[in-house]
């Protein structure tokens, strides 16, 4: 048996960060579902930007759209849509088989709105009704501005991946702010199975803290944060409040680990993999962490659902300096800001291929 279909039989989907034109039209995509157990799949601006930037699989598109009188984020979300649907749909048999649960692809809003609600919310219904895919999630942020956005967008029956999430704390108002839009939903008489997962990401936390940790702790703050909030997520659905919304037609919001390609050189490739096994949760992947783990993967012991050895781990970053909550406030602002800076970056690329492709085609 594949490490990769082990992971999927232990309960946890297996997704894949990535999106390109290339990986779609050379028949990649479709063979990692059919042979890796890839369920499923996430963007994100960086990716779109390196994607668009570092080839000329969306040039043809782009002048076609250009010529149009299309130009910046209308010509990047044209482009987007296309990749996106095509996935869904490669998705789609997925999607049927486990009746919602799993074949989902994900698209983010404007990085630029992290901090605008309504309009990030109006973003959201528009991108998702234009996909007319009923497996795509539209990607918002968990940030504080966020959250009311992601509770209008679950009542208005919009399915939603809460993204940049890395902390506890933070996963637990990303779920409570899914269980309000849910409760709505019940109390206004509608069906309150609308899906959602939390993204927590985990490899940056080891990042944040390379020249700080004592050595005994390299690479072990990110998989102790992501236990400590597997223990909020098991306690939550463990909860008198979630199991009357389950009674009432919900679903869980699961919790999907994100950032898991191992960024230490000296440290395992599969490490966020291996240390990361949960049931009815996702790791969504790189293309090379996917690719490693389906050539050398091993299964670590389940995540306990009490969190296991995490608070101990947290308590001796704790001692070492470490002002987690500090630290999971300015790694959530840095990631919003990357994202901003990701987004300026492929619509410059977008106008500067746009005149350049019109000028020679």
């Amino acid at each position: 048996m594949k490490p990769t279909e082990a992971l999927h039989r232990a309960g946890q989907s297996l997704w894949l960060d990535n999106i390109t034109r290339d990986l779609l039209t050379s028949g990649t995509l479709a063979r990692y579902i059919d042979e890796l157990s890839v369920t499923g799949l996430t963007s994100n601006p960086t990716i779109f930007d390196h994607a668009i930037k570092n080839g000329a699989a969306y040039d043809a598109a782009i002048r076609e759209r250009a010529r149009a009188g299309l130009s910046g984020d209308k010509l990047f979300f044209e482009l987007a849509l296309e990749d996106i649907t095509r996935a869904a749909d490669l998705f789609r048999p997925v999607h049927e088989r486990t009746a919602g649960v799993d074949g989902w692809v994900s698209l983010e809003v404007s990085p630029t709105l992290a901090r605008d609600a309504v309009t990030t919310l109006s973003e959201a219904k528009d991108l998702h009704a234009r996909a007319r895919r009923p497996n795509l999630f539209i990607k918002i942020p968990g940030t504080a501005e966020g959250l009311p956005a992601i509770e209008e967008a679950i009542f208005a029956g919009v399915p939603v991946n809460v993204t940049l999430l890395f902390s506890r704390e933070q996963y637990v108002a990303a779920a409570e702010a899914y269980l309000k839009g849910v409760e709505r939903r019940i109390a206004a008489g509608l069906n309150p199975s609308v899906t959602s997962v939390a993204s927590l990401f985990v490899s940056r936390w080891d990042v944040a803290v390379a020249d700080r940790a004592p050595a005994r702790l390299t690479n072990t703050l990110g998989i102790a944060v992501a236990q400590d909030a597997y223990r909020a997520y098991s306690e939550l659905l463990a909860s008198s409040r979630w199991r009357r919304a389950f009674n009432a037609g919900a679903r869980p919001q699961r919790l999907l680990f994100a950032s898991t390609g191992t960024k230490d050189p000296k440290a395992s490739d599969i490490l966020y993999v291996k240390g990361l096994v949960a049931p009815l949760t996702i790791n969504t992947m790189p293309e090379g962490t996917l690719k490693a783990f389906a050539g050398h993967g091993e299964l670590g012991p389940e995540l306990a659902a009490n969190g296991g050895n995490a608070a101990a781990v947290l308590a001796e970053f704790q001692r070492a300096g470490v002002d987690l909550g500090q630290l999971a406030a300015k790694l959530q602002a840095d990631g919003a800001a990357s994202f901003v800076s990701s987004w300026n970056d492929l619509l410059s690329v977008i106008a500067s291929k746009s005149a350049s492709l019109q000028k020679t085609g």
